[in-house]
């Protein structure tokens, strides 16, 4: 028998509530796998108001937006990036789930008890505080995470340079009592993401605080906390940001001394060296004093539209090409991924005033009008198809003029 709610679609309410992770077990156990909603894409328009709301809230009471536009355009873009290879295949997590739950489960609860919620809630909570706590301590799993916290900026589009949405509330909330004494609160999380010496490792639940409390890893927040790695990566390039730190592993496995070192370049602390404690030395973390300034993109405003509309327009592409993805060839799904690749590294360059961020920009404005022409690329709105022609091919000439030139690193007048 089937869950009656699992095909309906989410309610104003539902969505408000999946935000803050207070839906009730009824509207989230399902029988099959093939019930459960993609929360991801049901919690976006959720998630994008909140956005809005986190924005109109930031200039009422600061006179100024939550973060910076090129930081923000970042952590999208990262995003974006982590949900690209589920339209060929299904999560390596889920389907290792699928495949132990299949062949080695020990017993089979009930789907549709409370107890079977209420349980699961709690092996997973803990379960989580244990990855993440591995994510921070063990090397090759940091290389993937520090993308989280990358960001020196902590508003709600910093949870979207990683898959998994999660409330980051910063803007209204110091603290929530006794509520703190349990539950992972803004306060907490803010201390999870500092790059403060006190701020680091500390903190690592997912919703209940008490993990932390238990193990040894909690941490109050008492000064202000800065945001961000304690070495700054100082760019928006996407790649860059994705996987800077896999190849300063590299690096430094290639240039520490024998084979158990080398071992433990991986799978020890990301601050270890040979002679060092596992996690490394909490003294050569810089110190902060509360006055950095993150770092900002040099482009101008112009340049910032330009890029914010072409961001648009591919943010458009790539939603329909989710909604249609069960239509779609093979090989037009490669180069819709491949085009929104593109873009977002072009953006990327943009920003971080590359030289070479012209050329780059033209390719793609021209690679946009060959998709379009054969068919792999068509706007939602069929009339539009000659204005986007018009448009792109514009913005060929304006690039290749640039990039002939060689001004793209002077500003953009």
């Amino acid at each position: 028998m089937k869950n009656p709610e699992a095909q309906q679609d989410v309610s104003v309410s539902q969505g408000i509530r999946m935000m803050f992770y207070v839906m009730k077990p009824s509207e989230t156990a399902f029988q099959t796998l093939d019930e459960v909603p993609d929360y991801v894409r049901k919690a976006t328009p959720f998630f994008i108001s909140l956005m809005l709301l986190e924005l109109v809230v930031s200039w009422i009471r600061k006179g100024k937006p939550p973060g910076g536009l090129d930081d923000a355009l970042t952590s999208l873009s990262a995003g974006i990036m982590s949900r690209l290879p589920r339209l060929f295949y299904r999560s390596i997590e889920l389907t290792s789930y699928v495949y132990i739950w299949e062949n080695y489960r020990l017993i089979s609860l009930p789907w549709d008890s409370p107890w079977t919620w209420y349980l699961t809630f709690l092996g997973v909570d803990f379960g989580y505080y244990w990855f993440h706590r591995m994510a921070h301590e063990v090397n090759i799993m940091w290389a993937g995470h520090q993308t989280h916290h990358s960001s020196e900026g902590y508003n709600l589009s910093t949870a979207l340079r990683q898959s998994v949405l999660q409330i980051y509330t910063s803007w209204v909330i110091d603290n929530l009592g006794p509520l703190e004494l349990i539950l992972n609160t803004p306060s907490h999380h803010r201390v999870h993401h500092g790059r403060n010496r006190y701020c680091i490792d500390k903190n690592f639940a997912g919703t209940l605080i008490i993990w932390d409390r238990i193990f040894g890893t909690f941490e109050a927040e008492n000064e202000k906390v800065v945001y961000g790695l304690t070495h700054p990566i100082n760019t928006f390039e996407p790649f860059k940001v994705q996987f800077h730190h896999l190849v300063n592993i590299w690096t430094t496995f290639w240039a520490t001394p024998g084979f158990f070192n080398k071992f433990s370049v991986i799978f020890k602390g990301p601050g270890w060296s040979p002679g060092k404690p596992r996690l490394g030395l909490i003294e050569e973390i810089p110190e902060v004093e509360g006055k950095e300034v993150p770092f900002s993109s040099s482009a101008s405003q112009l340049l910032k539209i330009y890029v914010v509309v072409q961001f648009a327009l591919m943010l458009a592409f790539y939603e329909e090409t989710f909604a249609d993805t069960a239509v779609l060839s093979q090989v037009t799904l490669l180069l819709r991924v491949c085009f929104i690749i593109l873009t977002l590294t072009s953006i990327g360059f943009l920003l971080d005033q590359r030289p070479k961020a012209a050329v780059l920009e033209a390719f793609r404005c021209l690679v946009f009008l060959m998709l379009c022409r054969s068919g792999h690329l068509k706007p939602h709105i069929s009339s539009f198809s000659f204005a986007f022609e018009i448009f792109f091919s514009i913005c060929i000439a304006f690039w290749g003029v640039r990039s002939v030139k060689q001004l793209v690193s002077e500003p953009w007048r």
